[in-house]
């Protein structure tokens, strides 16, 4: 789109340029159009390229009253031609600003919509983006999906400001313990997604047993499950599932192991 403003703004300086040295004649106004040509470029490269713009707009319209026979080379050296020109250069500068300060608001807004509020972390809708341009390459990779365990407890005993720094320090010690190129996200109250590029599940079910031994030194309690590609699945949807899957069958069987109740009924 920059290009084009840009390659719009050059024609219009051509067009208005031939026009106004071909037709003008005195009170017609033919170079008021060299405004649209400062807009395009000031929208398209910002303040400084902008103020440009209209110097090189100012330039091209005394340029054109030297050429055109119908009007006297001396409306050049006016306090109008002055005023013009400082008109130019100041409404291609706050173009330009105005759409410089725009485009950062932009990003910072696209920015926001793919972070986690709480904990900085990718959210699930740049999480989606991420497992989709895996799949788009084809190499084997893995999906990790992790639960926190009793934080509700947690909630209740301590308190909502404890589980947000509890799950903050989580995320800072995950994102440390996955190796470059892997990436992690946010995608639920207490849920966190990894996606690497392990090429078994063995290996997925390592570091799905890595990171739970980080989140237990942090004080916290978090299963993972996994899913690799392709052989659990070859869409998001099938990984997802198949990772989702293992996570509560490994909770359940957690749950079975810690409940003393539940073992004596196993053992009877």
């Amino acid at each position: 789109m920059r290009r084009l403003l840009a390659l719009g703004a050059g024609c219009v300086y051509i067009a208005v340029f031939v026009a106004d040295a071909i037709w003008e004649r005195p009170g017609l106004g033919i170079g008021h159009f060299f405004y649209i040509a400062i807009a395009l470029l000031a929208l398209s490269a910002g303040p400084l390229v902008g103020a440009l713009g209209g110097g090189l707009a100012a330039g091209l319209y005394s340029l054109a009253i030297l050429i055109d026979p119908k009007v006297a080379p001396s409306e050049v050296l006016t306090v109008a031609m002055c005023i013009r020109a400082v008109t130019f250069v100041s409404i291609g500068a706050l173009i330009g600003w105005h759409a410089a300060r725009n485009r950062r608001l932009v990003a910072e807004l696209e920015i926001l919509a793919q972070r986690d509020v709480l904990t900085g972390l990718p959210n699930t809708r740049a999480f989606e983006a991420a497992i989709n341009r895996r799949l788009e390459t084809m190499a084997p990779f893995a999906l990790l999906l992790g639960d926190m365990d009793g934080l509700m407890d947690v909630n209740r005993e301590q308190g909502r400001a404890h589980v947000n720094d509890l799950l903050r320090e989580i995320a800072d010690n995950l994102s440390r313990s996955l190796e470059p190129g892997d990436e992690i996200a946010r995608v639920g109250g207490d849920e966190f997604a990894v996606l690497t590029s392990t090429l078994t599940s063995e290996q997925a079910s390592q570091l799905a047993g890595r990171l739970e031994r980080v989140v237990h030194d942090q004080g916290g309690a978090i299963t993972f499950g996994w899913s690799s590609f392709p052989q659990d699945g070859e869409n998001a949807l099938s990984l997802y599932r198949a990772a989702d899957e293992r996570l509560y069958a490994r909770k359940l069987v957690r749950g079975r192991r810690h409940d003393p109740v539940t073992q004596i009924q196993a053992v009877r």
